[in-house]
């Protein structure tokens, strides 16, 4: 007996949409900017913004993995 896949199904069509691989992009181009600004000068305080920056796109990213997870 062969099984058919389900590929219509409610979590697929929600783990699909473009709205969280949008998502994801947005993180990980606010890492880039984070990491780009961490080796570009070397100053305390542009340091600790550039770490700042770097974890808050990992956070963004994170966020919609964490959705293609979740549905």
């Amino acid at each position: 007996m062969e099984q058919t896949p389900k590929h219509n199904t409610e979590s697929m069509k929600t783990a699909n949409e473009t709205g969280i691989y949008k998502l994801i992009t947005v993180g990980i181009l606010v890492a880039m900017l984070g990491v780009y600004l961490r080796f570009a000068a070397d100053n305390s305080i542009l340091s600790i913004v550039s770490w700042v920056i770097l974890f808050l796109g990992a956070f963004i990213a994170c966020k919609g993995v964490f959705k293609i997870l979740g549905a």
